[in-house]
């Protein structure tokens, strides 16, 4: 036998082996999905009212303007039938080629035989075209509210999106290509992947975005030195340790939001701004949250903020000796903070010094992309989840989140995983990603309704600790930054809330980049600039074309600000006293504890 021959059988026997190999870890899919949980229809996908009423909408298009759907008809299968006319005439000129292509770039068509290859080309062509045709016809809508055609044109752009012909193994070029190579060992490897993360989430597919094995909080993440010097039922406070000789009188008190973990502030040395901030001479306490199980359902707005804001800044307070602090607050965490300092005006309590926002939406009434979601049917659907459960599972806000950006945190990571086989990347951030937190069932309804739908705050007013406040009860000096590309909370609507808080000093400032990197913006990178503008009596958009623009982070600015805000100096402060000993390292406990603990 020839040495090709040998070669082979060997390929061929290897082919054998991974076909078993398919059809044990088919099974095994098979059980896992079968095992899946049952969950409300309206947290899987909007109510049928909202297809009614697209459709009416579509409907009465028709009727009262036919010819512009005639139109749009004949226009779309001209392009399909001029690209098919053509694909032809090269087939039959007796060339294995694609004919020209005059659709858009798009990332997810990388590989060159999308362009080459007449198959791929054609089936490429075919769903940009038809994928063009669709918004077309969904923007030409005219008998849709606002609000409905917004969520129309988002669960469109999501269909549209499931169906690129990438996610698709018989048209992948990619996962062919890697499968014939391979022996079919890609494909065993992306079953196992695909059966390891429907196991682990009861029968429903989320993929995982980093690899688990490569990070370990308080080894290689969050490891700024500090200490958890106080712990309650809803958080550990932890001080961190000093790395001047002196620091500044008036300490910083770090909120971060508890739909997250806290040590996205803290990947590592060098984008931490954790240890930026104890490197420029502050005495910074961070909460790390409880992450709550069903025992903390009837825990509301009301428990974080007494048990969690207030009680952090009396502790800092007696800690540090100190009368007064400096707060910051991130995401949810800035909005219950506004909150907090508008019940202390009311309470002439004046404990905190100066406040600052990190992407902080007070004004829900423009909502952005997670609108689509703020609505009676999901959170209707939500109500129900968490009266059963007592907990909103982190789940349900990881896939929410992930829908906003669907190709980046949904398709492409599974192509790379269950059709390529590839093993999840060592990627910190979205290790973070991937390490959710559970949400109380009280306090998820009361932030869903009272806020964000109803925009109390912002409107009639919102009860927390028995005080109802407003924005306008705002008394405390502000400094707030937003991000130019925020998916989650939108520049304007932050602009917009701080505009209406009753400070006199606020500063407004952009970052560019979006949710996470605008805020984690070393200097060192220089990656990132920002812009200011002193005048926030302007509207958003006036506001942004008069503002300047500053290369590098907005940390040093900020910085500046806030040692102003900070006294004097006065020797470095160990973390603790006799009254608060030291309970753990930093990062604490509580931010190791897992969803389904």
């Amino acid at each position: 036998m020839t040495t090709d021959e040998n070669e082979a059988g060997a390929n061929l026997e290897k082919l054998n082996t991974n076909i078993a190999k398919l059809e044990e870890l088919s099974q095994r899919l098979v059980a896992a999905v079968a095992a899946k949980r049952n969950v409300d229809p309206k947290l899987q996908a909007p109510g049928h009212e909202l297809f009614a009423r697209a459709a009416s909408a579509y409907m009465t298009e028709f009727v009262q303007h036919p010819t512009r759907i005639m139109e749009h008809q004949v226009a779309y299968w001209g392009k399909l039938l001029k690209h098919y006319v053509e694909a032809q005439q090269v087939l039959s000129s007796g060339k294995l080629a694609a004919p020209e292509d005059p659709t858009p770039r798009d990332r997810r068509f990388s590989n060159p035989m999308w362009q080459t290859h007449p198959y791929f080309n054609f089936i490429k062509q075919n769903y940009l075209l038809t994928s063009e045709a669709i918004h077309g016809a969904v923007k030409e809508l005219d008998g849709l509210e606002p609000r409905d055609k917004q969520r129309v044109e988002y669960f469109t752009q999501q269909i549209v999106d499931m169906f690129a012909p990438t996610n698709f193994l018989a048209t992948n070029p990619d996962a062919l290509e890697k499968a014939v190579e391979t022996n079919g060992q890609s494909l065993v490897n992306g079953l196992e992947n695909l059966v390891r993360d429907v196991e682990t989430h009861d029968g429903e597919v989320l993929v995982t975005l980093a690899d688990p094995e490569a990070f370990h909080v308080g080894e290689n993440l969050a490891t700024t030195p500090g200490s958890v010097v106080y712990r309650n039922r809803m958080m550990e406070l932890i001080q961190y340790a000093p790395t001047t000789e002196k620091v500044h009188a008036t300490p910083l008190v770090l909120f971060p939001p508890w739909i997250n973990k806290f040590y996205i502030l803290d990947l590592k040395q060098k984008n931490s701004l954790i240890k930026w901030i104890v490197d420029q001479g502050f005495t910074l306490f961070v909460v790390s949250w409880k992450n709550p199980d069903p025992s903390y359902a009837e825990v509301g707005m009301d428990d974080y903020v007494q048990d969690g804001f207030l009680t952090a800044i009396e502790e800092v307070k007696a800690i540090t000796g100190q009368a007064k602090v400096n707060a910051i607050g991130y995401c949810i965490a800035g909005t219950t903070l506004s909150m907090v300092l508008a019940m202390m005006a009311k309470r002439g309590d004046s404990s905190v010094n100066s406040a600052t926002l990190f992407t902080t939406m007070t004004d829900f009434s423009d909502q952005g992309e997670i609108g689509v979601f703020l609505n009676d049917d999901f959170v209707g659907g939500i109500e129900r989840e968490v009266a059963q459960s007592g907990i909103l599972d982190s789940f349900f806000m990881s896939r929410t989140f992930s829908f906003l950006r669907s190709n980046d945190l949904i398709y492409g990571p599974a192509i790379k995983s269950y059709m390529m086989g590839d093993t999840p990347p060592a990627f910190d951030l979205l290790y973070w990603n991937g390490d959710g937190t559970n949400l109380p069932a009280k306090m998820t309804v009361e932030y869903l309704r009272g806020l964000c739908m109803d925009n109390r705050f912002a409107t009639t007013g919102f009860t927390v600790c028995g005080e109802t406040v407003t924005l306008k009860d705002i008394k405390t000096p502000i400094y707030a930054i937003a991000c130019e590309t925020d998916h989650i909370a939108t520049w304007t609507a932050s602009y917009n809330g701080v505009r209406q808080m009753g400070s006199r000093s606020k500063t407004f400032v952009v970052s560019q980049s979006g949710h996470i990197a605008g805020i984690v913006n070393p200097p060192s990178k220089n990656k990132y600039g920002h812009y200011t503008n002193t005048n926030l009596k302007l509207e958003p958009e006036e506001w942004f074309a008069g503002a300047d623009f500053h290369e590098g982070s907005w940390w040093p600015r900020w910085g500046a600000w806030l040692a102003k805000k900070s006294g004097r100096k006065v020797p470095a402060r160990v973390p603790g006293d006799s009254k608060h000993p030291v309970l753990a390292s930093a990062p604490g406990t509580y931010v190791l504890a897992q969803t389904n603990a």
